[in-house]
């Protein structure tokens, strides 16, 4: 169930509540009051105009990663990166439990918005949730999207953002917990556009202070996207191959203990090829094949893959990243970050 100004929200959009809560006054103006928050950066080291993690206590989510987080462990937690993708925050109001996603597919967002609840509803179906929803665009015409009469050739329009949206929404609205939607900042609200018209999200990621609640717009650089980066991303591109992930989110933090457990995954040494021949394109090739939104990616999407891909050129065999199949664990540091059991 959503409610929205403490109010249960009724649909009177044909159908469509995705529609209808964009155009909600209320999420108008809260998406707008976001917008005018200027982007948090995050980094470990100190540097000019970003905010320094050291001595803080964070946990950092890749694409299709999950977390919930208590407050007594974790200061931030917070994901980016997403240009068709959408960050999730539902937080208990009143334990302050927190879990954020990063949603990439329609596909698990059912299973997934279960695997975020589990921690935080703690079996009071009667908790109350705050929802933030941050992230998507308009990577097709909103005409497009927005149409409540769609014929199968439009469908193939509607783009990646819109629909994984729709289900998001759609989603919550039927599950019987209580959703407070506080912040809708997608599509059209998360849209910029050059002087050609060509579409780009605002903002690419978020982050919650899990002491309040407080979520504002974010960015993290490559020593806050930790821990084993590199290593995270690959488990993401093998999660689609092994079907006891399928329609799952990826496990990676553990509430209880605040670790990070990197469950093993497995990788062919046909990989080794396929990252060679995709090493040796240019980078424009690269967007093209790679990327959803070519044009919307942010400065370091090529750096990243390349270094997935020498990373899997290097390593062929997953064996020696999962000795025996066993996870790689990670614990808290003295001053917030994180080091290798």
């Amino acid at each position: 169930m959503i409610f929205v100004g403490g109010v249960p929200f009724s649909s009177s959009s044909q159908g469509n509540t995705l529609v209808a809560l964009m155009e909600d006054p209320i999420l108008v103006s809260a998406a707008n009051s976001f917008k005018a928050i200027p982007e948090r950066k995050f980094s470990v080291y100190e540097e000019s105009g970003m905010d320094r993690l050291t001595k803080n206590k964070w946990v950092y989510l890749f694409q299709r990663e999950y977390g919930t987080v208590d407050p007594a462990f974790v200061d931030f937690v917070g994901t980016d990166e997403a240009t068709t993708c959408v960050g999730i925050v539902i937080r208990n109001k009143k334990n302050g439990m927190t879990s954020v996603s990063h949603m990439d597919s329609p596909n698990i967002v059912d299973m997934g918005l279960s695997q975020m609840l589990l921690h935080v509803v703690d079996h009071n179906m009667d908790a109350e949730l705050d929802v933030h929803l941050v992230g998507g665009f308009e990577d097709v015409s909103p005409n497009y999207a927005y149409s409540s009469t769609r014929s199968e050739s439009q469908e193939q329009l509607d783009g990646h953002s819109f629909p994984l949206c729709a289900k998001i929404v759609e989603a919550l609205f039927t599950r019987p917990e209580n959703f407070h939607v506080q912040t809708l900042f997608v599509l059209g609200h998360n849209t910029r556009r050059d002087s050609e018209g060509n579409a780009y999200p605002i903002f690419h990621g978020l982050v919650v202070e899990t002491s309040t609640g407080l979520v504002t717009p974010a960015c993290f650089d490559r020593t806050s996207r930790c821990p084993d980066e590199i290593v995270r991303k690959i488990r993401v591109t093998s999660a689609y191959e092994d079907p006891s992930w399928s329609g799952k989110l990826l496990e990676t933090y553990d509430t209880q203990t605040d670790q990070f457990r990197i469950a093993s995954c497995c990788w062919s040494f046909r990989q080794k090829y396929i990252s060679l021949t995709l090493q040796s394109l240019s980078d424009s090739e690269i967007l093209l094949r790679c990327s959803t939104s070519p044009s919307a990616e942010a400065p370091d999407f090529v750096d990243n893959l390349r270094r997935k891909w020498e990373y899997l050129i290097e390593h062929p065999d997953w064996r020696e990243t999962f000795p025996r199949k066993q996870p790689r664990v990670f614990e808290r540091t003295g001053d917030g970050g994180w080091k290798r059991c």
